[in-house]
């Protein structure tokens, strides 16, 4: 799963960026003399132009969000006559990782988009990238050091808690002494402890709630239905849940179901299928989900292709690609989950 960053960047939209916005500007930090307009400046567009290879390197695809990345780049990539993608196996091995990357390097790749298994640990490899005259775009879990990356781009886990908490304190604030729980992740992750904080942050602005468990889970259907399990045996009575990723939310259902419990409200984390399908139907307690979208994957591509053609992002008075872009962690419920149910991963 995804590490928050130490950064924070411009903030878009929960979908990729599309091909058409990633406009303007060419990539030299030379100072340029009565320059044009950024406006003016050549697109990155639909239009073919110059041919781009770019190296796409990402941990095993054992998470459905984590499955749904590799989907999202090769799909992306497929739309451009000038991309040619070399997308390596994927590993939560770093070493193996690291030997993967170095690879990609070696074959002279014009571009890389880079998911670390470990940020920490793949930190060197991106600097010999970068040493190397290979641009490389950081995707999610953050290296070290910017000098690691030309640009990254990533979901904001904070922001997943804080919105979480405010749809449920919106749906509760005219209650009196409600109660709330939480189905957190691995509590060992960096991301976990983020996605709490937001959730608690949030919180603290309605009054009449207080939070009266949390529980961690692992990310995986097994333990979100046993973690859950325990929480109703240990709770009789609470108004919301915040589960923090719909992978696990698939079995803190199933316990909520066999529990026979339908007297609160449920709002999960990431975006899966089955949860916007649930949202859809509407006959159960998972009434929305907050966004992680595995769309930064089409996203990432879109800018190595721009990196690779010496152009910019529309939309922006600059004639240089971001240095960080932070995706925004939207909230889908039934008002809005047709729009989104494209994008929901499996």
């Amino acid at each position: 799963m995804p590490q928050l960053p130490t950064r924070r960047g411009l903030l878009f939209g929960s979908a990729a960026v599309s091909a058409g916005a990633l406009l303007t500007a060419c990539t030299s930090n030379e100072p340029k003399d009565a320059a044009p307009a950024a406006d003016d400046r050549p697109a990155a567009d639909d239009k073919p132009g110059k041919h781009v290879t770019i190296g796409f390197a990402g941990p095993q695809a054992d998470h459905g969000w984590l499955n749904a990345i590799n989907d999202n780049a090769k799909s992306r990539a497929k739309k451009y006559s000038d991309v040619t993608l070399e997308i390596t196996e994927g590993s939560n091995d770093t070493a193996q990782q690291i030997g993967q990357i170095e690879t990609l390097i070696n074959k002279k790749v014009d571009v890389l988009v880079v998911l670390p298994a470990d940020g920490k640990a793949l930190t060197q490899v991106g600097l010999k990238a970068m040493r190397d005259g290979i641009p490389v775009v950081n995707l999610d879990r953050v290296f070290n050091t910017p000098q690691a990356y030309r640009c990254w781009i990533g979901g904001d886990n904070y922001g997943m808690g804080l919105n979480a908490g405010h749809y449920i304190g919106e749906k509760l604030k005219d209650k009196p002494g409600a109660k709330v729980v939480e189905l957190a992740g691995l509590d060992n992750l960096e991301l976990t402890k983020q996605r709490t904080q937001g959730f608690d942050d949030a919180l603290k602005n309605y009054p009449n709630i207080r939070k009266v468990a949390r529980q961690a889970a692992e990310f995986t259907v097994e333990s979100g239905q046993a973690k859950m399990a325990q929480l109703l045996q240990a709770q009789s009575g609470f108004d919301a849940l915040w589960n923090h990723d719909d992978d696990q939310g698939v079995g803190a259902l199933r316990a909520i179901e066999q529990a026979g419990r339908d007297d609160f409200l449920m709002v999960g984390g990431a975006g899966a299928l089955s949860a916007f399908q649930a949202i859809k139907q509407d006959n159960g307690v998972l009434k929305a989900t907050v966004l992680y979208p595995p769309t930064m994957a089409a996203s990432a591509i879109d800018l190595a292709r721009a990196l690779g053609q010496g152009k910019g992002v529309g939309g922006l008075a600059e004639y240089e690609i971001p240095a960080s872009i932070t995706l925004y962690s939207a909230v889908v419920d039934k008002t809005n989950v047709d729009q989104y149910m494209p994008v929901g991963f499996r």
